[in-house]
């Protein structure tokens, strides 16, 4: 992939990048892999927003993607390699020996023709997933499973990869991009590779009707508002919070701890990503 600078006719031109889409074979995806997605412009089931500044956008279908890579065996040859709304990575069309059509994460050096397969006998090679136990040392991996059979949860986004670290026992430590370090099952599956278009990072948005295209409506600041609608609110002229950072609720908005999930898979975080 590279980045394409757009030439400044219009103040909203000067600036922007955009991707030369040159790694892209196909304009039209697999129908049968698409799926509807409906908006709900930040709002629960109610009707309330429970996610501010979302809203609009283009509307966009939801290509269903093979996390699980399940098919144990059976070659599959890369088709066509295309554009996905949904995620910043490319997504690779497969054809299985079997005849069964799936959508894949590309990695980078995957082309069109290339053959992949999944598996225990599966070789080290760019795209074939394994069991981590049977993955060399040190290998960069990505689309990883956090519990065997339940498809991949970690390393997914554009240029990200996960490294072998170390094998005891029943459990293999990857280092996450974030630095952590964690142990994960070594029956779950991971796939050869580094993601590919890596320059996703460097693109430059230009302008801010192309936000609106992706759905993400203004962010308004809280100091700019009346006392009534923000606790950082009114005062003459400019001003500060005046006391601690606070989200539009009042609770403190920095540094203040708010998760409560399910702690237990903290055990098998060997190093965590804050030092």
């Amino acid at each position: 992939m590279g980045i394409k600078v757009i030439n400044p006719t219009s103040p909203g031109q000067r600036g922007m990048t955009k991707s030369d889409f040159s790694e892209i074979t196909a304009s039209k995806p697999e129908k049968s892999l698409l799926k509807p997605i409906k908006k709900t412009a930040g709002r629960n089931n109610t009707g309330r927003i429970t996610c501010r500044h979302k809203g609009g956008g283009v509307k966009k279908a939801y290509r269903v993607i093979d996390f699980k890579r399940e098919k144990f065996g059976v070659p599959a040859t890369v088709k066509t390699i295309e554009y996905d709304p949904n995620r910043n990575v490319r997504i690779s069309l497969v054809f299985y020996a079997d005849g069964e059509k799936r959508y894949i994460l590309t990695p980078q050096g995957l082309n069109v023709g290339d053959t992949i397969i999944s598996g225990p006998n599966a070789d080290i090679i760019t795209g074939n997933a394994l069991p981590l136990e049977l993955i060399p040392l040190g290998t960069m991996v990505h689309n990883v499973e956090m519990i065997p059979g339940r498809g991949a949860k970690l390393v997914r986004t554009a240029g990200a990869a996960a490294q072998l670290m170390a094998k005891e026992g029943n459990y293999v430590t990857i280092k996450l991009p974030s630095s952590e370090m964690r142990m994960i099952r070594k029956e779950c599956l991971a796939t050869i590779g580094v993601l590919g278009n890596a320059e996703q990072k460097n693109m430059k948005i230009g302008k801010a009707g192309r936000k609106r295209y992706m759905g993400i409506r203004p962010t308004v600041r809280g100091v700019t508002m009346n006392p009534c609608d923000h606790p950082h609110g009114g005062g003459e002229g400019k001003t500060g919070p005046g006391g601690h950072p606070k989200t539009p609720w009042g609770k403190p908005a920095l540094g203040y701890k708010t998760r409560k999930s399910n702690k237990h898979s903290d055990k098998y975080i060997v190093r965590g990503r804050k030092r």
